[in-house]
């Protein structure tokens, strides 16, 4: 395990241990069911046209993508906070891809386990959301997660956690995300993920040559919620390749039974600090209003 991943795995681990949890509560949390919902990206099928991302803005409140710069895919573009889905086009050996990048909604999230206020959220549906009335602040959200999606708002004066939350309302009214909803290609399909990777291997199997024998997501980081299927190997798409099959709350929980129990507190005092510090500024504000 690399530095980066060690201390991801650090983060969680600390965070299970202020909360009273176990790296095998976790687990057990996480594993009850499943076969939540997800969605398959079939990158043969996507053309580039960014209508998900439009799709996105509009459904979450978000800025409309820039669509003035003809040069978009000149340059490598993520998620931000204020974009929570962004297309790549890739230069492969079969020529060229396009891929849709945004939260991969882990089915063990190591954003969640890393979460000392459980702002971080695994829901039972499946999308992994962000509550802002329990977040702090402390970012460990960011530094957990293995694929880099939660992003802070560091030019808001009163800052949110933004990420990709696979249209989490519309899904307990029925319906299913803008991005699959409105995607004109069929790259995109929403359901049950046993479904869906049922989907994947139906397509793999049944077009010999169209694609590579992978499901992306199906095991990498303990499985995803977010799979791609895709006609040339992941590396070359800016994938990473270099995952475990280990979810990440998974590896701390041997991690939890074998460091000193200052390092599993210490979260569990910086809490209790914010926690004291906001009481107090609370009290002061109160007593300068008296007076």
């Amino acid at each position: 395990m690399d530095r980066r991943n060690f201390l991801r795995v650090v983060g969680a681990a600390g965070a299970a241990g202020a909360t009273g949890m176990t790296g095998s509560d976790l687990l057990a949390a996480a594993k009850e069911d499943r076969d939540q919902y997800g969605i398959l990206v079939d990158l043969t099928r996507c053309a580039g046209c960014r209508m998900c991302e439009l799709a996105c803005a509009e459904a979450n409140g978000l800025p409309d993508p820039d669509w003035s710069d003809d040069h978009s895919y000149d340059r490598k573009r993520e998620p931000t906070d204020k974009q929570w889905s962004a297309i790549n086009r890739y230069e492969t050996s079969r020529g060229e891809v396009f891929v849709k990048q945004q939260c991969m909604h882990c089915l063990e999230p190591a954003c969640a386990a890393a979460c000392l206020t459980k702002a971080m959220l695994k829901t039972e549906e499946g999308p992994v959301v962000w509550r802002e009335d329990k977040c702090m602040g402390c970012r460990y959200c960011m530094l957990s997660c293995p694929f880099d999606v939660p992003k802070f708002e560091y030019d808001s004066p009163v800052p949110k956690i933004q990420k990709c939350r696979m249209c989490w309302e519309k899904l307990a009214d029925g319906g299913v995300p803008a991005c699959v909803e409105n995607c004109p290609n069929d790259a995109l399909a929403f359901g049950k993920r046993s479904e869906l990777l049922e989907l994947a291997r139906q397509r793999i199997y049944g077009g010999p040559g169209e694609y590579v024998s992978h499901i992306y997501g199906e095991h990498e980081a303990g499985g995803t919620g977010v799979l791609y299927i895709s006609p040339v190997p992941f590396d070359e798409l800016g994938f990473r390749t270099d995952l475990d099959t280990t979810s990440y709350p998974e590896l701390t929980r041997d991690f939890l039974t074998s460091v000193p129990m200052v390092l599993i507190l210490w979260p569990a005092m910086l809490f209790g600090i914010w926690q004291a510090t906001r009481s107090t500024d609370s009290d002061g504000a109160v007593e300068s209003s008296e007076s």
